[in-house]
């Protein structure tokens, strides 16, 4: 990339460009963006948006545009903005700012072309709807319980579900929550095996969500992965990963398994990669990326191919590791 960074974001265009925005250099807040042109596999300096920001979240919009909301500034402190990018003119707005200020949150694209955020650092447990229309936020019902580093999915259902992440106390949580968009509220359905913050869903071709690895509590790093079954909201545990990592990355690849990679391990950062292969429901090593990162996205192209991009070194102590700018590319077809 043009810049290092990491905690950014980076979204697939229609027009199969990837839009990377904001992000961190040791927790200074950036306001740059760049664009990743497959078909010669450069990148571009985007204008930049109007505020810098890390942690935060990108959603795009039925119409094409991108919808960045809240994160973290430097040198502290949470944003409740909002702007939209324009793939077609090449520049951002700001739109309407969001009712809470909030970082480490979650954003889903509803099929009503709402955007639904919640949690993160702020309060932890309220909601609200974003409508592109008006470009206004309103107040939806709020989460069971506050939490952050959780993760959301949207079900096939048009529901939203909510697993796990960390509690105001700092304890790990299994529970899990349904928002019904039809209804604008959260009920709880079943719990995890396990409690586990900093871990990745990702929704199955089946309609069930896999839930991954992430922090099972101080010192613990957890390899174990469960299966979340919509129609009777229960969870069954599948088989582990090979490799313990929390703060990693995962890609839905369109052969319908499943790629982890990078995140931290014992030992800090990780370059290491495993597919999941829904109709064993096993896991197996691939080829290892060219830099063990954490805090970097991963995006999967048109042609199949995944993305990944900056994020950082760690030693797996609290100081911060080097931000990286480098990018490399997966492709399925020849496992590496």
């Amino acid at each position: 990339m043009t810049t290092v960074r990491a905690s950014h974001t980076a979204t697939l265009l229609t027009d199969g460009k990837v839009l990377v925005a904001g992000g961190d250099i040791e927790f200074n807040a950036l306001s740059s963006a760049e664009l990743y042109d497959p078909t010669n596999g450069t990148w571009g300096a985007a204008a930049s948006m109007s505020t810098a920001r890390f942690d935060h979240t990108a959603t795009q919009l039925s119409d094409g545009t991108v919808l960045v909301a809240g994160g973290g500034r430097a040198p502290s402190g949470y944003l409740a903005s909002a702007e939209l990018y324009d793939p077609t003119s090449g520049t951002w707005s700001v739109t309407g700012s969001m009712t809470t200020e909030r970082t480490g949150h979650t954003a889903v694209r509803l099929a009503d072309g709402e955007v639904l955020v919640m949690g993160g650092t702020g309060d932890g447990v309220s909601a609200e709807l974003y409508d592109p229309r008006s470009g206004l936020w309103t107040a939806t019902g709020s989460l069971t319980s506050p939490r952050g580093g959780f993760t959301a999915t949207l079900l096939a259902d048009g529901k939203v579900l909510v697993v796990g992440g960390q509690a105001v106390t700092g304890d790990n949580l299994a529970s899990a929550d349904l928002y019904d968009p039809s209804s604008g509220t959260w009920s709880v359905t079943g719990s995890m095996t396990t409690a586990r913050a900093s871990h990745t869903a990702t929704l199955l071709a089946d309609g069930k969500v896999m839930v991954t690895g992430g922090d099972g509590g101080p010192g613990h790093l957890l390899a174990s992965s469960e299966l979340y079954d919509p129609s009777s909201g229960t969870w069954s545990v599948t088989a582990s990963m090979t490799t313990s990592r929390v703060l990693h990355t995962a890609a839905s690849l369109a052969n319908g398994e499943v790629l982890v990679m990078g995140g931290v391990g014992p030992d800090g950062s990780l370059a290491s990669s495993e597919l999941y292969d829904p109709s064993s429901g096993t896991w197996s090593a691939t080829v290892n990326m060219t830099t063990d990162r954490v805090g970097n996205t991963a995006t999967v192209l048109a042609n199949g191919e995944v993305l990944v991009a900056g994020g950082g070194l760690s030693t797996g102590t609290d100081a911060p590791g080097a931000t990286l700018a480098s990018a490399e590319l997966y492709d399925p077809g020849s496992g590496g």
